[in-house]
Formats: C-alpha cells, sequence, structure tokens
C-alpha cells in the first residue's frame, strides 16, 4: 500500500516524489523533485494537477486506493507545464467523463501538447465550481510563471493550491512543512523563488495582493512540502522577496587560470570584511550557479572578476551572467575586475553583462596585467574597503 497525506478529511496528496532528479532545465536540485497532485473526495470527486509523464502509473495507483479513477469528475489544469500535465493524457483515459478545469490560455497550450480536445471548462478570476459539501474558486496568477498559471482556491478548508508558487524543489517522505528542517525547507524556497520566479517579482506582488483576500490556512504547491504550520512565514517572505529588499550582504564571483584574478579577489573580500559588510566568496568553476543565484536574490551587491581569454571573459562567467540576464534581478549594485597578459578585454564585457543584468556600476573595479604587485594588492582592498562603504550607506 502507498501511503497518501490527508491534508483534511477527504483531501490527499496523490503526486509522486522524484528522489533521483538532479537537473530541472538547468537549476540543479540536489535534493530531488517532487509532483504534487490532489485528491478532492466530495460528492463530486477532483483531482488538482497532474504528475510528470513517467510517474503516470504510480498517480492512478495512489488515486485507486481511494476511488476508482473513473468516478474522477473534475481535473483542474493550473498549468500545463509537462511536469504537472503530462500525465493528463493517461489520467483522462482512465477517467474519460471528467471535465478539464482550465484558463483560456491554458486550453490552447493543452491543444498544442496533446493535440486532443478534452470536456472544457474555461474558468476566468473569480469562478467557482462545486464539489457538494466544498467549492473551488479559481485565481489565474498569469506569468506566475507562465501565461497560463493559475491557483485553486478550496473554499471552506482555507487550502490554496498555488501549482508552482510557494515550491521547492525538495524530495522528502514526509509532505508537511513541520515534519521536516525548516532550515533546509525555507533555502529550498528560497532557491526556487530565486531560480523560478525571480523575473516576475511585479507579477509576484500583484498575485499576492490578490491572495491577501482570501483567508489561508495552507499552501499546497505542486513542488516540495505542503505548508501547513508556516503558510504565513512564506507569504511573508514572497512579500519580502517580490519587492527586492536587500540585505547588506555582497557576493564576490570570479573565475582564474593562474592565480592573478584569484588573488584580487581574495584582497577585495578582505577589503569588503574591514568595511563591516557581509561578503561571500564563489570561485565560479567550483560553484553551481543555481546556488550563487540564491545568494543573490537578498544580496545588494555582485562584484565579479575573470582572467581575460581570447580578448573577452572566461567561459563560466559568461555563463553565469547570461543566467543571471534572464532573471532579472532589482536593487544591485555591481563591478567588475580581473587580471590579463598581453591584451585586456574581460573587465569591459563583465561591466557590459553587468549592466545587461540591470545591474549598474558602482564603483570601476581593480584591473591589472600580469601578477600583481603589492600596491596592486593594496588597491583592491582599498577598492573593496569603499564598495563596502558605499553598500553600507545604501
Amino acid at each position: 500500500m502507498m501511503q497518501n497525506a490527508e491534508l483534511a478529511k477527504g483531501i490527499y496528496q496523490v503526486g509522486a516524489v522524484d528522489w533521483i532528479t538532479r537537473d530541472f532545465h538547468g537549476y540543479r536540485t540536489p535534493r530531488g523533485v517532487t509532483y504534487n497532485s490532489y485528491l478532492i473526495v466530495d460528492e463530486k470527486i477532483c483531482l488538482i494537477d497532474t504528475v510528470k509523464a513517467p510517474f503516470a502509473r504510480e498517480l492512478l495507483e495512489r488515486i485507486s486506493q481511494i476511488v476508482d479513477p473513473e468516478k474522477i469528475n473534475y481535473v483542474v489544469v493550473n498549468h500545463v507545464e509537462p511536469d504537472h500535465s503530462s500525465a493528463l493524457p493517461a489520467i483522462m483515459q482512465a477517467a474519460p467523463k471528467a471535465k478539464v478545469i482550465i484558463t483560456e490560455q491554458g486550453r490552447s497550450e493543452v491543444l498544442k501538447y496533446f493535440g486532443r480536445e478534452y470536456d472544457f471548462r474555461v474558468v476566468k478570476n473569480d469562478d467557482s465550481l462545486s464539489l457538494g459539501q466544498r467549492t473551488l474558486k479559481f485565481v489565474p496568477l498569469p506569468m506566475l510563471h507562465w501565461p497560463d498559471s493559475m491557483a485553486t482556491y478550496l473554499v471552506e478548508d482555507q487550502i490554496l493550491f498555488s501549482n508552482d508558487a510557494f515550491g521547492q524543489h525538495y524530495s522528502t517522505n514526509f509532505k508537511f512543512d513541520d515534519e521536516n528542517d525548516l532550515a533546509e525547507l525555507f533555502y529550498e524556497a528560497k532557491k526556487y523563488y530565486a531560480n523560478i520566479l525571480m523575473p516576475f517579482s511585479k507579477l509576484v506582488s500583484k498575485a499576492l495582493d490578490s491572495l491577501g483576500l482570501l483567508p489561508i490556512k495552507m499552501i499546497a504547491p505542486s513542488h516540495g512540502l505542503i505548508w501547513r504550520s508556516h503558510a504565513v512565514d512564506i507569504l511573508g517572505l514572497y512579500n519580502k522577496w517580490s519587492m527586492g529588499i536587500t540585505e547588506p550582504l555582497i557576493l564576490v564571483v570570479y573565475d582564474s587560470m593562474w592565480g592573478s584574478t584569484e588573488t584580487m579577489a581574495r584582497r577585495i573580500l578582505e577589503g569588503l570584511t574591514a568595511s563591516g559588510v557581509k561578503a561571500k566568496l564563489f570561485r565560479m568553476s567550483e560553484s553551481d550557479k543555481s546556488e550563487l543565484v540564491a545568494e543573490l536574490l537578498m544580496a545588494r551587491g555582485l562584484i565579479v572578476g575573470s582572467s581575460t581569454l581570447n580578448n573577452g571573459m572566461l567561459p563560466n562567467m559568461a555563463a553565469l551572467l547570461y543566467y543571471i540576464k534572464g532573471l532579472k534581478p532589482i536593487n544591485k549594485s555591481g563591478a567588475a575586475f580581473g587580471a590579463y597578459g598581453w591584451a585586456g578585454g574581460a573587465q569591459a564585457e563583465l561591466e557590459q553583462s553587468l549592466k545587461a543584468a540591470g545591474i549598474p556600476i558602482e564603483l570601476a573595479g581593480p584591473t591589472l596585467k600580469w601578477a600583481p604587485t603589492q600596491e596592486e594588492i593594496q588597491n583592491c582592498f582599498d577598492f573593496g574597503f569603499a564598495f563596502g562603504q558605499k553598500t553600507l550607506g545604501r
């Protein structure tokens, strides 16, 4: 028998835990992934979201322990991305009489993805659906993080089925927040927001205004754990993250060929420390970009460094800055530094890439040729100190 967590009487988490996956389209997931699906058993039976296609059989087995899948009356598709919907054809084959509850944009996506016409019921903001003793309300959340995205709210139990919002990539056999390590959980929630939702922070803020009109006791996302005891806390964190609130933290991120740029990075870090600001050092060839971006979410500054290779920056730095550009971080300041041999070029590229990501240059960073002299090492320290002072003054 499979264990299905019960959120409230007649409401079950019937999704799958993917303990194995370590990469989620470029986002490293060292704690695995989950694909949450929720079954509500009332006078009418409703399934909220499905799972990734390889786990369709497991989903059907879990449902079958509770009800015959053929008796499902409604399948709510909050979001058509395949990690949530690619088991939809298998579910609809098992529940051929079910109506598919979806946004208009979602309907178009289902038709394109699966090439099948189901019995769709298109819903808009504030539309509702009675299941008998319980009522569902629908809250479209466009671009959180696809155009079709919505949340489903269970009125009587005050449960928000939020799909990608408030999720984490975090595998565990215990399904609720208060059954797990909270420090790990909040870190994975922050990492998830930074890598998935940061580009849409303005829309997150608007969504929170809409959701703030609903009394919410529990948040049941489609990835990770269910917020049973800390729903208020995660709502508060999303509010802070979406507003771009920062703390006096500076990230120094670099890559180095023969050690000169690394020497500069370490001296800049010493200067930052002397200024009284908190700072962290990352060598990009040894660091994971998705974890670094989690640190960047609330950092106030980003200082990037690279040796020059072929008149430009090292590839690891180029990949990071391209990734950051797509995430559109706000309320950051930046600078660049680096060493070169017979000709430079990396520093100009680094500065251009920071600007392209919406990170203005706070101070001109140091640059040097070949190996640093004692005077150049001191210049790096002084630069770090000055950058830190400016950061503390913001």
